[in-house]
């Protein structure tokens, strides 16, 4: 592990935590309000699970999606369908994280949670109620995504989350919104660039994300290391209890922004990670309007201007936005 730099104070991991629990006591962000933002901790890193990880299921192409519907108002969705009843509810309920800088976090001052995939769930909540102020959002972990749509808990979640052959045998998801890769982040003065020279190391990714088992499956000489999200993981990094986290890219330049002594090394990405907008597998109809929406994001320049807003400083000018791939059937 490399030696802390000079002069950094041991208390920082406790200081970041402090400011975490601070944020969970803000008003929530919503108009309806969210869930508190659970508050990573040290003890809750765990080890993963040993032994070769399952293959992943296979399928022709993971990012294939329904095709859209030809609804474009508010006014115009069918009685009984799942538009329908989030419209009478009066509010869009939507799963986020709120300590993924960049794509879903609290802000310390206002209490807000704000972020690239916060502006999508605003968009969607235009699009079916009229009003991108109605919504509501549930501040949920990795792990609980897939739950937290099985059970109706929330209509979509919009958490960086990768589309894959597995998760679609458990929910549905929109076309591919965002294309990401996974890196590694590791302390300043490392001489890591690519998660081959991270063997006998301690990398920490998220319990039950695709970042784990990506991990698991590359890199089997690291010492895996789970936690609730990536800020717990930034905690422990801190701590000096992991000496590198791997995740989304877009995620790893949050973490850096927020800690001097971390860095992000030039480096190719080890896989592809096409977001989509999850949700329940039995609502197809929310899937194929929320993919018209997209589809108008795309091409009226929306998308873009969601970019330049959240990633143009740490990530470059906006790239195409990924091209819709439809043809799935129900």
């Amino acid at each position: 592990m490399s030696a802390r730099p000079a002069g950094r104070s041991p208390r920082r991991g406790l200081l970041a935590g402090a400011a975490l629990a601070l944020c969970a006591l803000l008003p929530a962000c919503a108009v309806f309000g969210t869930d508190e933002t659970p508050v990573p901790v040290p003890a809750a890193a765990t080890a993963a699970p040993s032994g070769a990880p399952a293959a992943p299921a296979a399928c022709d192409d993971a990012t294939t999606s329904y095709a859209p519907s030809e609804l474009t108002s508010s006014d115009d969705l069918p009685a009984g369908s799942t538009m329908a009843k989030i419209k009478k509810r009066g509010r869009l309920v939507a799963g986020v994280s709120a300590d993924s800088y960049l794509l879903g976090a609290r802000d310390p001052l206002g209490g807000q949670i704000q972020g690239f995939d916060i502006d999508f769930v605003k968009a969607m909540a235009k699009a079916i109620l009229g009003d991108e102020k109605k919504y509501q959002l549930v501040v949920i972990t990795a792990a609980q995504r897939i739950p937290a749509l099985e059970s109706g808990q929330v209509d979509l979640v919009a958490r960086n989350m990768t589309m894959t052959c597995d998760r679609w045998k458990q929910i549905a998801f929109s076309s591919e919104y965002y294309r990401a890769g996974q890196k590694i982040m590791v302390r300043l003065g490392s001489k890591a660039t690519s998660l081959a020279d991270l063997a006998d190391q301690r990398v920490c990714a998220p319990n039950g994300t695709s970042s784990m088992e990506n991990l698991v499956r590359l890199q089997p000489k690291a010492v895996a290391v789970g936690s609730d999200s990536h800020t717990g993981c930034l905690v422990l990094f801190q701590q000096g209890q992991v000496d590198a986290i791997t995740g989304d890219d877009t995620v790893l330049a949050g973490l850096a922004a927020q800690d001097p002594y971390a860095v992000v090394p030039e480096q190719k990405a080890f896989t592809a990670e096409p977001y989509g907008l999850g949700m329940n597998a039995k609502d197809v109809d929310l899937v194929r309007f929320v993919n018209a929406e997209l589809a108008r994001m795309r091409s009226d320049g929306e998308w873009t201007t969601i970019y330049d807003r959240w990633f143009s400083g740490p990530l470059g000018s906006a790239p195409a936005p990924p091209k819709a791939v439809y043809g799935r059937s129900a």
